[in-house]
């Protein structure tokens, strides 16, 4: 089973509001999810994630997509050294 860590959107029309889940990566958007690890509030420019969670995720074998990874670095929540 190949799992993804990716945004899951949330939140009303116009107000957006993201998850970060850890799914599937067949599963569609918005579909079911294994374990929800974080949010992310653009409105707000706030990242909540659980560190420890994602890393031991990464070491079983799940990927991030390319957004999560870069709200992930750019919010200082993982640095690059340890997504390696």
């Amino acid at each position: 089973m190949a799992v993804s860590i990716r945004l899951r959107r949330m939140g009303a029309k116009k107000v957006p509001f993201y998850r970060i889940v850890v799914a599937n990566s067949r599963s569609p958007a918005q579909g079911k999810f294994i374990e929800s690890v974080g949010w992310y509030d653009p409105r707000a420019k706030k990242v909540q994630a659980d560190k420890e969670k994602i890393l031991n995720w990464l070491k079983k074998g799940a990927r991030l997509t390319e957004s999560v990874e870069k709200l992930l670095i750019n919010y200082s929540v993982i640095s690059k050294e340890e997504l390696s």
